[in-house]
């Protein structure tokens, strides 16, 4: 995978919103020792810095196709950074490997929040392109369980979004711990994150002072922002609700980092 085969990817993307100043950086970063590899993702059209988010993808990790998704997250107005959680040399073919590679980190949340943690410092030293004032984090799927982990560590951030991710935790405590504002988007009928799990995240919530919103979209399952999922009733692109959920996070973003040049 070359920086010349994600641009020419990303322009000639399926999501329609990738333009010709799109640019992906691969950037080595090492945690523990050992090698890391992400993606910074952004529109050098624009030459101030700009907002950024820490984007942590599905499981199959720091991909093209995630490389597609932070180009659509981005637009103009961010810049993204791909976390890598598995290492450099960890590409993930498919769901049997992918299962492999993300069990370790979910058995253990701190050395998830570790990993996130170190993929986010590594975006905050891009002061060349990015405002470190006005920072947030997304993920997707797994994603968005990681970054909801980043947010529970007490991570100073303005905003997290999560798109379709898993709400448990094994200290829903931690949840208190959150300093940023949290939205969920979910998918009604998504067979990965059962209602008990939801529910669950709500009476947490519900005992901490934090800005937080779910919104649960019906008719949409797993996976409703990524258009090669293709699994029926359990990882299926749903381009209406995606459309809907990007916008929900594009304001959401916008009224926290507004909030905060206010304050």
């Amino acid at each position: 995978m070359n920086r010349n085969t994600l641009i020419a990817l990303l322009l000639t993307s399926p999501l329609g919103l990738a333009h010709a100043e799109t640019r992906v950086e691969r950037i080595d970063y090492r945690i523990d020792g050992q090698p890391y590899q992400g993606l910074l993702v952004y529109d050098d059209a624009v030459t101030t810095p700009r907002p950024g988010l820490l984007m942590v993808p599905n499981w199959l990790g720091a991909t093209e196709r995630a490389a597609e998704k932070a180009a659509r997250a981005a637009s103009d107005k961010y810049v993204v950074f791909i976390a890598d959680l598995y290492g450099k040399d960890v590409r993930p073919s498919g769901p049997d490997e992918a299962g492999k590679a993300v069990g370790p980190l979910r058995a253990d949340r701190p050395l998830m929040r570790k990993r996130v943690q170190a993929s986010l410092d590594e975006l905050l030293k891009r002061t060349d392109r990015v405002n470190t004032q006005q920072v947030g984090a997304i993920g997707f799927c797994f994603g968005g369980g990681a970054i909801l982990e980043l947010a529970r560590s007490g991570a100073p951030l303005k905003a997290f979004v999560s798109f379709h991710g898993n709400l448990d935790t094994p200290n829903p405590a931690d949840n208190g711990n959150i300093q940023g504002r949290v939205l969920v988007l979910h998918g009604a009928d998504d067979p990965a994150v059962p209602k008990q799990q939801v529910d669950d995240f709500v009476a947490a919530m519900r005992q901490t002072e934090v800005d937080w919103q779910l919104v649960s979209y019906g008719n949409a399952v797993h996976s409703f922002t990524d258009p090669y999922a293709s699994v029926p009733g359990r990882n299926e692109y749903h381009p209406v609700v995606a459309e809907r959920a990007f916008k929900a996070m594009n304001d959401w973003l916008d009224q926290a980092f507004e909030n905060q040049a206010r304050q």
